[in-house]
């Protein structure tokens, strides 16, 4: 009996083993995005029958640190790799050479310098931050002082998101003024003090753009501490401590993203790699602005909250 459960333990060992494996590659793991990215990973995997190996490092400044578990990832000699790079220049040695080794990789989120991969899926994060912009703008009535809380030096998406912010705002709200623009380095600590540093040097602000989920809390965390209700902040990306926020009234609105989708179409499109089936260049997903007004509405419920428990079960929570 004992040699016939062996053998069937063999058997399921090497049936699972035939499975591709596809390891993705977060720029970090904690907050509410990475984890939705996560979960939309585990959604494309079972889609496509395939294994993923997700791992990252702790915080997205950490470039070395991702830098080498994709290196890790390519010595291993999985089947792809999916890599949201933290650098875009830094991340083009080791997109070449997992390009070399013959390992298809798919970028997602940000963008890196060079085109040998297969598939890049992001948000259209120049557009949301032309979309932050238009909302700000707006909501001012075309005029004031503004802050931006920026995200990381180097990040391609969160660049494209200022990017798109400082021409929308040229372009349309002229007689808005940004008068102070810092990083908050995607951490909230780092944010919190940034936004108050600039408040305390710029005490007649009316705005506040903020280009990530850290960045949107620290900003909001700030005007909650001084009480000034009065200064407009339009952040980047949710989590259930933003929506609150918005809630109460300390953030006016948000440019969310889909990351559960960026996931899973990252994941579907290295597996299409994997079987030599054809996949697009650029997959650019459209982000969208959530208020007080429309939150409640059932598509924009349901990218707010995913069923991340359904994929990722409930110990990661």
């Amino acid at each position: 009996m004992k040699g016939v459960v062996l053998l069937c333990c063999l058997s399921l060992a090497c049936q699972k083993s035939t499975k591709k494996q596809i390891a993705v590659i977060p720029k970090a793991t904690a907050n509410l995005f990475w984890q939705s990215v996560h979960a939309g990973a585990v959604k494309g995997a079972w889609e496509s029958d395939v294994d993923i190996i997700w791992e990252g490092p702790a915080s997205e400044t950490d470039i070395a640190g991702e830098m080498q578990i994709m290196e890790t990832m390519i010595d291993r000699h999985v089947d792809a790799i999916v890599v949201a790079p933290s650098d875009q220049t830094a991340f083009k040695i080791t997109v070449n050479r997992a390009a070399d080794a013959g390992i298809p990789v798919v970028i997602f989120d940000s963008g890196v310098a060079t085109d040998r991969y297969v598939t890049f899926v992001a948000t259209d994060n120049y557009l949301g931050g032309k979309m932050g912009a238009d909302r700000l703008g707006a909501i001012l009535h075309g005029k004031g002082k503004i802050v931006m809380v920026d995200t990381v030096p180097g990040s391609a998406s969160t660049v494209a998101r200022e990017d798109g912010f400082h021409y929308e705002l040229r372009q349309k709200f002229p007689q808005i003024q940004i008068v102070d623009e810092r990083f908050g380095m995607s951490t909230i600590a780092q944010s919190l003090t940034v936004t108050e540093n600039m408040l305390s040097a710029h005490p007649d602000i009316d705005g506040i753009f903020a280009s990530n989920e850290p960045g949107s809390e620290g900003a909001a965390q700030a005007l909650r501490d001084r009480g000034l209700r009065n200064i407009k902040l339009v952040g980047f990306d949710s989590s259930p401590i933003l929506i609150e926020l918005l809630k109460q009234h300390w953030i006016d609105s948000l440019v969310i993203q889909d990351p559960f989708k960026v996931g899973e179409t990252a994941v579907l499109e290295a597996a299409k790699a994997i079987r030599g089936q054809p996949t697009h260049k650029h997959i650019f997903l459209p982000p969208r602005i959530v208020d007080l007004t429309n939150m409640d509405e059932p598509d924009v419920h349901a990218q707010l909250f995913p069923d991340l428990k359904k994929y990722l079960g409930p110990s990661e929570f």
